[in-house]
């Protein structure tokens, strides 16, 4: 057998799956999920690999600096010293199985997060102890809000020289209110840090030196007042969780460790306890604490509301119907895709048949992985509760459900808009279909990317969550794939419409031996507004047009806006087997704009007149006059550029209020409200997407990091007179060029 492991491990090296590991068989009461969340820079990664250290699933602590953690194994996220993707690892400790995501820190991958709380029941916020609450614990506390997780927050860093522990305390208070509690906090914060009073249980855990399992005292005299203050608090706030335990607290002044244990998981249920530990993810000191905690508080995945899945409610349970959901789909060399899911409901074996219920497909579960980063250990089967991946789906990808009930659906991660436009090319053209293949794996990867292939624009959109975010997919493109690509500055989807009413006619005529080609059309154009009444008359110019409507066609315009189109034909000098011909001709202008080549939008037409030629009309002349005809009436109707408007929120630390405000008003901005939230400062405002171009470096730049935004397309509108002055005269020069 030890030869077979030796052998396997050979042959496949990168694979990382141990065919032959032993792993104890877990049930869903026995699990726990938990989510590592917190800025960049506070040591997830680092305590994530000291929790599996604790729990013997690997032998050695790795760390960031040299590049060995079990969590940041891909290249880039080495070469970068932080985590692009999020990890799925788990460990076991007191006859229970943590499984473990570790979230990226930076907001430019977001996604991460956002597919991680899907699946995790509690989130550990890790708080760096130099720094108190950054902005990116801020951004993933309001997620946690939204999908109603429990929190715990672990303070780390605090052997660091310049620990403050009461100012990130008031910092954790400030931004997430009194719920925060303390369960833990230091002896001697700083560069000498070894000890914790730990007010669940009442004692002080003293560590060793290197870290590791630490002496378990009585308090000592000169903190014991203290500790007795912390842990009536704790007490309290346990009570508050149920009425019966407030019934029990108000009788006796206190709850037996039963009841105290189940007030603060009520507590962390109802978000309305916010336990706090002090680590030092680094040393390893406080993390065996905090996995017991987890393992006797932290509620297992059968102890929380059902979940939604379209109009069912499916509760967690190993004895119900097989069902799992995706929540990360990662490609990987030499493994190709990698699904990581949850057991929803019921228990999944290998060998197992499941539907895929967004693609109808039916599945083979081959293989089933306990995943711990790099590190794959394959196992049976796993039960309602559990994370673990699998490989070798026909087509299953994230946001798919597999199940064995056909009508099962879990709803989709919804993942944030993106916030950053960049268009991308390969070097060489013969290397487009290559590109089109590689974006579409790295979509799969981080669904926040986001891909258009434009036919308006003539480019290749790239959307996502900053410069950064961007920096790494080239990356992955110009090293994984082995493409060369370079960023463009990316065209604004701009439209054009009219504001007044105009008339025109245009005659095609062409004679060049034989059959020629005859077509005469006579239209008024006007502007469109939803609700507006059929037109009778119109006066243009002096001179009075009498319109009878015959055939209405509204067309709702791919690009947004309508077209709407009138046969007012009277008498019968144009055909009406020509009238889709000349509809033909100005829906090709629609698409390629007069002024700039833009799309145009929300336009009536009245095709009132014409001439026929009996032998020379065709589709083709009234096309080309129904076209022509449309560009000389457009041009007359005082024509308008209008430009992609962006909702913007931007939440922003108070002392750099003045720099973003400055900033906004100089991309044309128009801001519509300002308030303060969770300690920091919201503006939210209307910009134009031309002004949008690398605002989350400038932005950056402006706060050192601790601003973040969002935006959000809002509407259309007219660009000023000088804006449109200078995308005329660019359009002109392009065409010159060309």
């Amino acid at each position: 057998m030890l030869f077979l492991q030796v052998l396997f491990r050979k042959i496949i090296p990168t694979i990382n799956v141990y065919q032959f590991y032993s792993m104890k068989s877990y049930n869903t009461n026995q699990i726990k999920n938990v989510v590592l969340v917190g800025n960049s820079g506070s040591g997830k990664t680092t305590l994530g690999e000291a929790m599996l250290f604790e729990g013997g699933v690997i032998e050695r602590r790795g760390d960031v600096e040299s590049k060995s953690t079990v969590s940041d194994f891909k290249e880039i996220e080495q070469n970068n010293t932080c985590s692009v993707f999020s990890a799925l690892l788990y460990t076991e400790f007191n006859d229970h199985k943590i499984n473990i995501l570790d979230a990226p820190g930076l907001d430019d991958f977001i996604g991460g997060v956002v597919s991680s709380l899907s699946v995790a029941d509690t989130a550990l916020m890790v708080i760096n102890a130099q720094n108190g609450v950054e902005v990116g614990a801020e951004v993933h506390g309001r997620y946690l809000a939204r999908a109603s997780k429990p929190i715990i927050f672990v303070v780390n860093h605090l052997d660091h020289e310049k620990v403050n522990w009461e100012k990130t305390i008031e910092s954790i208070r400030e931004r997430f209110g009194n719920h925060a509690v303390l369960a833990q906090y230091p002896v001697n914060p700083g560069s000498g840090f070894d000890a914790v009073i730990d007010v669940v249980t009442m004692k002080m855990y003293r560590y060793p030196s290197g870290g590791g399992k630490p002496q378990i005292v009585d308090i000592p005299d000169d903190q014991k007042d203290q500790a007795a203050e912390f842990h009536a608090q704790l007490i309290e706030r346990a009570a508050e969780s149920d009425e019966s335990l407030m019934e029990q607290f108000f009788a006796n002044d206190t709850l037996t460790p039963e009841e105290f244990q189940k007030g603060i998981k009520g507590g962390l249920i109802n978000r309305g306890l916010f336990p706090v530990f002090c680590v030092s993810a680094k040393k390893n000191i406080g993390t065996d604490r905090l996995l017991e905690f987890i393992t006797q508080v932290v509620p297992s995945p059968d102890e929380l509301p059902a979940v939604k899945a379209g109009n069912k409610e499916v509760k967690c349970d190993k004895s119900g119907t097989p069902a799992m959901f995706v929540f990360k789909t990662s490609m990987e060399t030499h493994i190709g895709e990698i699904n990581y899911f949850k057991v929803m409901s019921g228990q999944i074996s290998e060998g197992m048949d499941l539907v895929n219920n967004t693609t109808k497909n039916k599945e083979r579960i081959a293989q089933i992985f306990a995943v711990a980063g790099k590190n794959r250990n394959k196992v049976p089967s796993m039960v309602a509760g559990d994370l673990g991946a699998t490989v070798k789906l026909k087509g299953t990808r994230i946001n798919h459900t597999l199940s064995a009930d056909t009508s099962l659906k879990f709803d989709p991660i919804v993942f944030p808009e993106p916030k950053y436009r960049t268009a991308i090319k390969p070097l060489s053209e013969g290397d487009e279909e290559k590109l089109g293949e590689a974006l579409q794996r790295m979509n799969y990867e981080d669904p926040t990317i986001r891909i258009e292939y434009s036919k308006e624009l003539k480019q290749i959109i790239l959307s996502g969550q900053g410069e950064y975010h961007m920096n790494i997919l080239k990356w992955h493109m110009d090293n994984i794939f082995k493409i060369g690509t370079e960023f463009l500055l990316p065209r604004i989807p701009y439209r054009e419409t009219i504001t007044k009413v105009a008339q025109a006619d245009y005659r095609h005529k062409k004679q060049s031996g034989g059959a020629g080609q005859f077509g005469e059309v006579h239209m008024i154009i006007e502007p469109y507004k939803e609700g507006d009444t059929k037109p009778t008359m119109y006066k243009i110019d002096g001179k009075e047009y009498k319109i009878s409507v015959r055939d209405e066609e509204e067309i709702p315009l791919a690009w947004g806006g309508k077209l709407i189109y009138y046969n007012c034909i009277v008498g019968g000098s144009i055909d009406a087997r020509f009238m889709p011909a000349i509809l033909k001709g100005i829906m090709e202008k629609m698409e390629e704009g007069p002024l700039t080549g833009s799309y145009a939008r929300d336009i009536r037409v009245c095709v009132y007149d014409g001439k026929m030629h009996p032998v020379d009309s065709n589709e083709i002349s009234f096309r080309l006059a129904g076209r022509n005809a449309f560009s000389q009436a457009f041009k007359k109707a005082n024509p308008k550029i209008l430009e992609p408007i962006y909702l913007v929120e931007v939440l922003v630390p108070s002392d750099r209020m003045g720099d973003v405000m400055s900033d906004l008003q100089g991309r044309r901005a128009i801001v519509q409200g300002m308030e303060s939230e969770m300690g920091f400062q919201k503006i939210t405002a209307r910009v134009p997407l031309a002004e949008m171009n690398k605002y989350s470096t400038a932005l950056s730049s402006l706060t050192g990091g601790r601003a973040i935004y969002t935006m959000k397309f809002s509407e259309y509108e007219q660009v000023p007179g000088n804006v449109q002055d200078e995308l005329l005269k660019a359009y002109e020069a392009e065409q010159d060029e060309e």
